[in-house]
């Protein structure tokens, strides 16, 4: 059983691989005070733990819905107030902290409130018919629509798959009828196909239909393959042979080295047994949470666990396969080492969940 000392380990290991790796990625993104930043968030980080810790997991379960309509009218301003960057609205520029972004909190939000609905749901043993799992199954549509169109309209295409990933996940070991994920899998691929069909062969009524923005994401998704910045990352990951070229050595350079091509800088860095360890170790770390999820018996707590796994997996395996040039790149982060204030804190949060329902089991066994 993952105990809370041997968590708060992991999660300094992670910090000094995430510190390490954006100070090596100083000579080609010249971002100088940045994993200065980095020690100054994960310091944050740890007092946030501590507080959420005393809170516990029941204040954040009993006001969810507070949480969803702020986090909701919070991604609402963004298209209204935030700045442009990059062609995207998705930070609301403060004082002092800098850059805020909404979505990484908006997943917690979902994580915790679907966990809640899905858990009250199978408390009722009466709700067990195709008509009330129908009705259900809406419900949830609509509340992971509702943050999925606003965070889409940024656009920011990476954190709306994770809302769904959160939601599959967790409906997935609620004990849902699996008819149901057969034919939202269906739905989806139809709409994949006709979609894709207008790109390729109805080009103008594609864009009239969905707008040059939407032709223009997916143009992007489906080239790739090609870029600048794949390019420069593979060709620095690819030379750095066994060993690698050492901190602060990176021999090329690439946009978003500290943030999005954080695994690039790191594996130029300490090369391929470098990066075999970071990857045994990111699997290793996913298992104890999984081993976690397996031994934890209240069901709102296995829901929390099983979510927070999606979102951590999928990003680790989106963003080390986008550097590698296995998967599109979508600018999604790599967890606990990327540089991103918003997107740090949102991952403690996540262990200061974790380490509750550590904290509970352990009251539990020992009554």
């Amino acid at each position: 059983m993952l105990k809370v000392k041997e968590l708060i380990i992991y999660i300094f290991i992670f910090m000094l691989i995430s510190v390490i790796t954006i100070y090596s990625s100083i000579t080609v993104n010249h971002e100088v005070l940045a994993y200065l930043k980095q020690i100054m968030w994960y310091g944050i980080s740890f007092i946030l733990i501590f507080f959420l810790t005393k809170i516990k997991n029941n204040f954040f379960i009993k006001y969810i819905w507070f949480f969803y309509l702020l986090g909701n009218v919070l991604l609402l301003l963004l298209l209204f107030f935030a700045p442009t960057i990059n062609n995207a609205k998705c930070w609301f520029k403060l004082p002092v902290i800098g850059s805020f972004q909404p979505s990484e909190f908006m997943k917690i939000i979902l994580l915790v409130l679907v966990a809640k609905m899905c858990s009250n749901f199978n408390k009722d043993k009466n709700k067990s018919s195709l008509k009330q799992e129908f009705v259900f199954l809406i419900k949830i549509l609509i509340i992971t629509l509702i943050p999925s169109i606003l965070t889409f309209l940024e656009p920011d295409t990476g954190a709306v798959i994770i809302y769904l990933i959160i939601v599959l996940t967790i409906l997935f070991i609620s004990g849902i009828r699996y008819r149901w994920f057969i034919f939202g899998i269906g739905t989806f691929a139809t709409l994949i196909i006709f979609t894709l069909s207008l790109y390729f062969f109805k080009q103008d009524m594609f864009i009239n239909i969905f707008g040059n923005s939407m032709f223009l994401r997916i143009d992007r998704l489906l080239n790739w393959g090609d870029g600048f910045q794949l390019e420069r990352g593979i060709t620095a990951i690819g030379s750095a042979s066994l060993i690698g070229y050492g901190i602060n050595h990176t021999p090329l350079y690439f946009p978003e080295a500290h943030t999005d091509f954080i695994f690039a800088v790191f594996a130029s860095n300490f090369g391929f047994i470098g990066s075999l360890l970071l990857i045994l170790f990111i699997l290793y770390f996913d298992i104890k949470l999984l081993l976690l999820a397996k031994h934890t018996k209240k069901t709102i707590n296995k829901y929390i666990i099983a979510g927070a796994l999606g979102i951590l997996t999928f990003q680790q395996f989106q963003n080390i396969g986008m550097t590698l040039g296995i998967l599109p790149i979508m600018g999604i982060t790599l967890p606990f080492i990327s540089y991103g204030g918003s997107s740090l804190l949102s991952y403690m949060i996540i262990i200061a969940l974790i380490i509750n329902i550590i904290n509970e089991n352990n009251h539990y066994k020992n009554i």
